[in-house]
């Protein structure tokens, strides 16, 4: 489960995000994996264009990511996963936090970030349940 969290690369058998854009330019850099593995993107207006950044890792239990959005708009915050083992299976924990911008306060009017958020996450998740059971 770890190596599917700690590699960029394996995002695209599971992310959510991944049939956003059919023609998402993915660029890797820094170390394959761990701490420094950098994923930049650039899609269409529902991929939107960002980059990833591991910052920590504690293998096998989680690891932090630095998350920027560069566009529709700027924004960035700090991705967590959290594993933890439990009776031959393993429980993922995925969650993000960052600061409240003017942007981000606007749409918290209209519309709450975890019923915006929370379905990918779920989606994510599933599918990444699916990849490490087959």
């Amino acid at each position: 489960m770890f190596a599917q969290l700690d590699d960029f690369h394996r995002w695209t058998a599971w992310s959510p995000w991944e049939d956003r854009d059919p023609n998402l330019q993915r660029t890797y850099k820094g170390s394959d994996s761990g701490a420094g593995a950098i994923y930049e993107w650039i899609g269409n207006r529902k991929a939107g264009e960002g980059r990833m950044a591991i910052l920590d890792v504690h293998a096998p239990s989680g690891l932090t990511i630095k998350l920027e959005f560069f566009k529709p708009f700027k924004s960035e915050g700090t991705v967590t996963f959290a594993l933890a083992a439990d009776d031959g299976t393993t429980h993922v924990t995925w969650s993000m936090i960052g600061p409240k911008t003017k942007m981000t306060r606007v749409m918290g009017l209209f519309m709450s970030m975890d019923k915006a958020i929370g379905p990918d996450f779920e989606k994510g998740l599933a599918q990444l349940k699916a990849l490490v059971q087959a």
